[in-house]
């Protein structure tokens, strides 16, 4: 893990900070930056800027060839004061420890900030999961099951989908551990498939809840609905699920991306006949539109609204300057970099952070694991009416500090998640 970098003085500008080169040093900047609002013991906030534990392990796969492949997989568990560990498992190539400790620490601002009864948990394995054949996916899932089982459990840590990962993989996933430990526990994994104790409502849920934020922060700075312009980038299933939801509700989707490029048409998309990455991988480009863009383009439209749901960090210092949106609502995790964050601020552009706008994933998670324990499947109406709730609830939670406060959204979202962990651990004290 890399050394922390020195925390930026008042005195120097965002041209002047060092472009963060990771999701742990980014959270850590965040988390010293909001601090800064909260009387919080010193104590707190220094143990908060360290994983509880972080597992390392080798995960062996015979390929379909016959040839073994020895894989690195990880799992961070970052702070569970308040509740078990919870967060995704991705596949990809980019999976390294400190991403995943990162990523941990902004599981436990997401649970906080909603008030959920768990901490923050994140892993992966270094892998391609497009170079995989099914077969070898399930494979490498089990035996990741197997080699993280004395880690987690339904009480201490609870996976969940992630980038590469899906409902099938944790369906391995539960059956590989609930083998092993000679009795079926559903609840040791989130994100299944509904008939094998998912929740219907979690896969759309991140998008929901970044549609719901994005609706609430529409009305609060006084637009209307039906005339507001939405720019996403990233039509996956966080981006496309908020468009669509938007979509519905009478605001006007302008532009969406992939990973190849954008669509623009200034009356509006129909977001429903765009293909999702779901439905068509890497399909949007192929929809007949007005203009076509690149994705960094869409970062800069002129709109109202911008949804970064693709990938993190691509609002940076080098190009916050072009933004043009009045309102940046954050679907995927860390799209900001924290210069870019500044810059934004300065030029009167609001930010409402992903720990808060895409939480609808964690948040039906939880759901979900009240239906496992309870051995009782919830409606898809009542899983989404008790996300609109709790939505609301952190809105209004994350609103009220802004305006006592005077602060940015994403610090408002933090002080509301570091004084409930910092109460927690102040009550629980600390072991001798």
């Amino acid at each position: 893990m890399s050394t922390e970098t020195a925390e930026p003085t008042e005195s120097e500008s965002s041209d002047e900070i060092e472009e963060p080169e990771s999701a742990l040093e980014t959270a850590r900047r965040q988390l010293q930056h909001a601090a800064a609002h909260l009387d919080v013991d010193e104590g707190v906030i220094e143990r908060l800027k360290h994983p509880t534990k972080v597992h390392r392990v080798a995960v062996p796969l015979k390929r379909d060839d016959g040839n073994v492949e020895v894989f690195t997989g990880y799992r961070a568990q970052h702070d569970d004061v308040r509740g078990p560990y919870k967060g995704g498992l991705r596949f990809h190539p980019h999976v390294s420890e400190e991403e995943c400790v990162g990523l941990s620490m902004w599981m436990t601002w997401k649970c906080a900030v909603m008030d959920l009864p768990f901490g923050g948990g994140k892993g992966g394995i270094v892998v391609n999961p497009k170079e995989l054949s099914h077969d070898e996916k399930e494979r490498l899932t089990r035996r990741f099951a197997e080699e993280l089982r004395p880690f987690i459990g339904p009480k201490s840590d609870i996976p969940a989908p992630d980038m590469g990962t899906d409902a099938q993989t944790m369906a391995w996933f539960m059956d590989a551990y609930s083998m092993q430990e000679g009795e079926t526990i559903p609840g040791v994994v989130t994100g299944k498939p509904p008939v094998i104790g998912g929740s219907y409502g979690r896969e759309a849920a991140p998008g929901r809840s970044v549609a719901i934020i994005a609706r609430e922060a529409i009305d609060y700075y006084d637009y209307d609905l039906e005339e507001t312009t939405v720019a996403v980038q990233g039509f996956g299933s966080v981006g496309a699920n908020a468009a669509r939801a938007l979509d519905d509700w009478g605001a006007n989707v302008v532009a969406v991306s992939d990973v190849n490029g954008a669509i623009y048409d200034p009356d509006g998309l129909d977001t429903h006949d765009v293909p999702s990455h779901g439905e068509e991988p890497e399909a949007v480009m192929t929809y007949d539109a007005p203009e076509k863009l690149s994705n960094e383009k869409i970062l800069e439209l002129d709109v109202d609204v911008l949804v970064p749901a693709a990938i993190g960090n691509v609002i940076t210092a080098d190009n916050a300057g072009d933004v043009q949106a009045d309102l940046v609502i954050e679907g995927a995790n860390g799209p900001t970099t924290f210069a870019a964050d500044a810059i934004l601020e300065e030029k009167g552009i609001h930010v409402v952070p992903d720990i808060l706008a895409n939480a609808g994933g964690v948040t039906v998670s939880y759901f979900e694991w009240l239906q496992d324990i309870n051995r009782r499947q919830w409606s898809l109406e009542r899983v989404n009416e008790e996300l609109e709730d709790h939505m609301l609830s952190a809105w209004d939670d994350v609103r009220q500090e802004v305006e006592s406060r005077g602060i940015s959204w994403r610090d408002a979202a933090y002080v509301v998640a570091l004084g409930r962990i910092a109460e927690a651990k102040s009550v629980r004290g600390l072991w001798p």
